[in-house]
């Protein structure tokens, strides 16, 4: 009912009390969210065709959320006859004009209820709230079936709800048990789920990292730093806040209310070279920017940094929507350093984009040799048999040198900056999809991770020669890797590092490993046989 159109903020104050209104009746627990179910019963009320209904909601829920909230709303324009689309913001001029949609037999309903008010019915906002009804989905009778410490989940209303709820009862047990978190990934708080899509930038020093992002906000942010020297030491988490402001990294990985926390394992070295920069900024109310230090070259720098770098980065690269690999006309070798940092992408390849910046320092020729030797380099790191899609563009605020470029080589120059910013604009839109593929794959690898450690387990000796067991089966590592590929019938390219898995596991006794325990695999299996593709079914467009 309430969606992306007409601003509320650009409507009369009699018209948003009215549509306020209308929402908390629609609203009836509460929680600002309007599921599917409650949303057809409202919206059958202003004899709205389906079809544009329908575009209403996708248009709407464009997140594919599975719920819609207090924004604005879409059906003034139905009914006065647009063509609703998501442009149509856009092209209407007088929106700001229409009247309130006509919702047949609401105001008789809201009178009945106003008039209950006495009669013990709670009220929200000098609105009556009707109490909700039994949610009629997967979750309403898991919740009947748990214990009672589980009914402060509440009724889920949202995909991501869903998957926070299935994470903390299904999988989280199955991590902590085998110690996922030790060896793979830490474990996921409600911040991660809750968290605004963030994009990685990438790249050696003076590549542009930092000018990219000035040059989408239009502005500069607190703590910013550009020049052709290494002027980013640090990681700087640029997001949106009430106030321009800088928090430093010991502060902002102990807030709650931030996706950080876990970042603490890197120690007091990397926190006091990490940055939260906030800012209010339209942009940055859907997307958080990561900045990246320059990486340099040579085995020296890398034996001076203080702290794990290549871990950070793997870190962020498992939290982001989009990692943005930078590289300039001028700076096209990989140095040791960066192949490291690329090499820890792995399993985060569809992530990746590739932008070729400053492209507007060389002619339209050079432009094409510079385009082939990137590639070439890229293939040698990246490891894949697919071509790496490269953007070519200049991302800053300086006019484009127009004597370097040809009319060709102007085009194509505009084209890919376009795909790009595109392709950065899609990314809040996509991001409830982002967060389902990444647990649907956190939770493969949490199983094959419990088979590997089960299988560590069951061959060790019950008695005697435990050392010398563990010794054996670590270096035959592979071996192990092999039989449970087999027994389970597992893809090898879900496995995780073997050199990575042995190193770690050497600080542990594969004795006190759990065993095998089938009735946690089973409700990993369910949870991704059922329970995911349910919840998916539950928030779809209701009208589809």
């Amino acid at each position: 009912m309430v969606t992306v159109s007409a601003p509320i903020a650009s409507c009369s104050k009699a018209h948003q009390k009215i549509y306020q209104q209308w929402f908390n009746y629609v609203d009836s627990d509460g929680d600002g969210r309007v599921t599917g179910d409650d949303a057809t019963v409202f919206f059958a009320k202003s004899n709205v065709e389906k079809p544009q209904l329908k575009q209403v909601w996708a248009i709407a829920d464009s997140k594919r959320q599975g719920f819609l909230g207090f924004n604005e709303f879409l059906l003034s324009l139905a009914q006065a006859g647009y063509d609703i689309t998501a442009d149509l913001l856009r092209t209407t001029d007088d929106v700001e004009l229409l009247e309130p949609p006509v919702m047949e037999g609401l105001d008789l309903l809201l009178a009945k209820h106003n008039g209950s008010r006495n009669n013990g019915v709670p009220e929200t906002n000098g609105v009556l709230a009707v109490q909700p009804a039994p949610a009629k989905s997967l979750f309403s009778s898991m919740l009947s079936k748990k214990s009672s410490c589980h009914t402060s989940l509440g009724k889920v209303t949202s995909i991501v709800d869903g998957l926070k709820r299935l994470y903390n009862e299904k999988l989280k047990p199955l991590e902590v048990a085998y110690r996922y978190n030790d060896f793979a990934s830490p474990l996921l708080t409600n911040t991660d789920f809750d968290a605004k899509p963030m994009v990685m930038l990438l790249g050696q020093y003076s590549t542009g990292k930092t000018t990219f992002i000035k040059h989408l906000l239009k502005s500069n942010y607190p703590g910013a730093h550009i020049g052709p020297e290494p002027t980013t030491d640090r990681f700087i988490v640029v997001m949106g806040g009430p106030d321009e402001r800088s928090v430093p990294g010991n502060t902002i990985a102990v807030q709650a209310d931030m996706p950080f926390n876990t970042l603490t394992t890197f120690g007091g070295a990397f926190l006091s070279k990490f940055e939260c920069s906030q800012m209010p900024h339209p942009l940055l109310e859907h997307i958080t920017f990561v900045d990246t230090p320059g990486v340099l070259s040579g085995e020296k720098q890398r034996t001076q940094r203080s702290y794990d770098f290549t871990g950070v980065i793997k870190w962020f690269a498992e939290k982001c929507d989009l990692i943005l690999l930078l590289f300039d006309p001028h700076k096209l070798d990989i140095s040791d350093e960066f192949k490291r940092v690329i090499s820890s992408l792995h399993g985060q390849e569809d992530k990746i984009r590739v932008v070729l910046n400053k492209a507007d320092q060389v002619d339209t020729q050079q432009l094409m040799r510079v385009y082939g030797a990137l590639m070439w380099s890229l293939g040698k790191v990246l490891n894949t048999p697919e071509v790496t899609r490269v953007y070519v563009g200049s991302f800053n605020d300086k006019p484009v040198d127009k004597e370097s470029l040809d009319s060709m080589g102007k085009e194509l120059f505009e084209k890919e900056q376009d795909d790009l910013l595109v392709d950065l604009m899609d990314i809040p839109k996509k991001a409830c999809d982002r967060q389902i593929n990444e647990f649907v794959k956190r939770a493969r690898a949490a199983k094959i991770h419990a088979y590997i450690i089960s299988q560590l387990k069951k061959e060790m000796p019950a008695m005697m020669g435990k050392s010398k067991a563990q010794q054996k089966l670590m270096k035959n590592l592979e071996d192990v890797f092999a039989k449970v590929q087999r027994e389970f019938h597992l893809p090898a390219g879900d496995f995780p590092d073997v050199e990575h898995f042995r190193q770690v596991l050497g600080a542990y006794n594969i004795d006190k490993f759990e065993k095998l325990k089938p009735k946690m695999i089973q409700a990993v299996d369910e949870m991704l046989g059922y329970d995911i593709p349910d919840l998916l079914k539950n928030f779809k467009n209701p009208y589809e």
